[in-house]
């Protein structure tokens, strides 16, 4: 590794960035990343899908602070120079993955400038030069460049960071940080924008959240506040193979990783040789050592290329598909809830029960590709399936068993036609219980649950109350409409008399779109107090179109 020169250790607008305060920005990091590393692994679908980005991310940094504390002992007076030289070695060697080994040569830049700033020079200029050289570094490490990754999110931190130096050049360090962690976060949000397999799975890139959270660590560090939170989506993507076992799109089948003893001017031509095996090249280092990383279908072409080139060792060699499938068997462990919800506080109900919701209702009713994803969302080996509509119990029926017979779980469905029933089966839900047990209670539990519901007629019919005009008032029980009235408060007091007629101890009401302000369920709760005094009620803001009331008695 090159030298790196000693500066100063005194904090100040003219003495350099204290040793302190870049080790405190390494612990806060790492442990950053520790934290958002399932999620970040979550995110993963380029430039393969397998779900390791945040573990990859979370090593390389864990790496160059071991390296750190092994040479330092933990000392903030140690000399600066060799810690410097340890940690940017420490992220070389360590290294993991695309993402890791770009994220190394994106830590050495900024190191390098840090320990290269002058007595004289103001550390916001230091840290806006050291923001654009990491950009600089990790485009000219990428074999072939890629907008909506980690490259964009770091290159948009740097232009915030000069674009503010130019407006101000007395503002500070902390000033650069904060600013720059805020156009990375912005940055992050367009990533599905700018790369088509981000939209097409609905998340923003991996390695950009990484880098989202190593500048938020570093806007920490100097300000000790807490950056807000990267909202975005939640589904988390499944990994996609062709049936030969390889990913999608023709990609290449093997990530192959070591470390290179050789001179400089063999990298050239070695990036050459690799560009033409495979993809996803990334060959960073300096000062006779290298970290080779490539996506390629014959590793022992990518290896020779190494042999020509220098002294290769540390040779790591990863199977996607088989990486996946040990991901996969490892991961799905525990019992979940699916729940198709009608509307977005019936899906608020389900999310609050710790179900995964797949959003439904009528003429918006969910493909078995949907409800099979949430299956796969879930992470557990036990799936519960709620349809909660009668036109999608064989949807998810089917979404059943072609998850049982793909990814080996077991997965029940309980056919429960009203949301109400849903919400009546998950009252009851038990993990505790096996999970045989708990899908009979939930089942018994929803069949017991009396449902009925108000509508406002769409246009002529015949009911099993008489014939219907448009507008009129009907009610239902059960799925069939048996009152026809013109007046929704009466229409829904004939239906709790009927639905109470046969006893019951508690009445669920979920108010819907056509019920402004829920006016309906209080007057039916109201009512319900008077006439049926030791009835329990509970009132939902469930948000369903078409139905102004659904109840559930019990």
């Amino acid at each position: 590794m090159e030298p790196i020169p000693h500066v100063s250790l005194v904090d100040g607008p003219s003495h350099g960035i204290r040793l302190g305060t870049v080790l405190r920005f390494v612990d806060i990091a790492v442990d950053a990343l520790a934290a958002a590393r399932e999620e970040i692994d979550a995110l993963n679908v380029y430039p393969v899908p397998d779900g390791d980005t945040g573990t990859n991310l979370y090593l390389t940094m864990a790496a160059a602070r071991d390296a750190v504390r092994e040479r330092t002992g933990g000392d903030h007076d140690a000399d600066r120079g060799t810690t410097f030289e340890a940690f940017t070695r420490g992220a070389l060697l360590g290294a993991r993955g695309n993402s890791g080994v770009i994220l190394s040569e994106m830590l050495r830049a900024i190191i390098h400038r840090i320990a290269a700033a002058s007595p004289g020079e103001r550390n916001a200029t230091v840290m806006v030069e050291a923001l654009r050289m990491a950009t600089e570094a990790s485009y000219a490490a990428v074999g072939t460049p890629v907008e909506g990754t980690m490259l964009t999110v770091c290159r948009a931190a740097a232009e915030a960071a000069e674009q503010l130096l130019e407006d101000d050049d007395e503002v500070r360090s902390r000033d650069v940080l904060t600013v720059s962690a805020a156009a990375a976060r912005e940055a992050l949000a367009r990533t599905p924008d700018q790369l088509q397999v981000l939209r097409d799975a609905g998340v923003v890139d991996a390695g950009g959240r990484g880098v989202v959270v190593i500048l938020d660590a570093a806007e920490t560090a100097l300000t000790g506040r807490v950056p807000p939170e990267v909202p975005g989506p939640h589904r988390i993507p499944q990994p996609l193979l062709r049936p030969g076992g390889d990913f999608v799109e023709g990609g290449p089948a093997y990530e192959v990783m070591y470390l290179l003893d050789a001179d400089e001017d063999r990298i050239g031509p070695l990036r050459s040789t690799l560009a033409a095996l495979g993809d996803s090249l990334v060959v960073v280092g300096g000062a006779g050592l290298w970290n080779v990383h490539v996506h390629v279908d014959d590793v022992g072409a990518a290896v020779e290329a190494g042999i020509v080139a220098g002294r290769p060792h540390r040779i790591r060699v990863t199977h996607f598909a088989e990486q996946v499938a040990a991901q996969e068997a490892a991961a799905r462990t525990g019992r979940a809830i699916v729940a198709v919800a009608a509307g977005p506080g019936l899906a608020a109900l389900f999310e609050q029960a710790g179900a995964v919701v797949v959003h439904g209702g009528p003429g918006k009713r969910p493909s078995t590709g949907m409800i099979l994803a949430a299956i796969e969302q879930t992470g557990a080996h036990e799936v519960v399936v709620l349809p909660n509509d009668p036109d999608s119990v064989r949807v998810a029926q089917v979404a059943a068993s072609t998850a049982e017979a793909d990814h080996d779980l077991r997965v029940a469905v309980i056919p429960t036609t009203a949301q109400v029933e849903g919400l009546a089966a998950v009252a009851v839900h038990e993990p505790g219980r096996t999970f045989d047990q708990d899908v009979l209670e939930m089942t018994a539990t929803a069949r017991h649950a009396r449902q009925g519901a108000v509508t406002i007629a769409a246009k002529q019919a015949i009911t099993m109350a008489g014939p219907c005009e448009p507008g009129d008032v009907l009610g239902a029980i059960g799925g069939d409409f048996v009152v026809v009235g013109d007046d929704l408060t009466e229409v829904a007091r004939e239906i709790l008399n009927r639905l109470l007629g046969g006893g019951g101890e508690m009445v669920t009401l979920v108010s819907g779109a056509d019920d402004p302000g829920g006016e309906l369920a209080r007057s039916c709760s109201d009512w319900l107090e008077q006439q049926h005094p030791t009835v329990d009620v509970v009132v939902y803001d469930g948000g369903q179109e078409r139905y102004p009331l659904l109840v559930a008695v019990e």
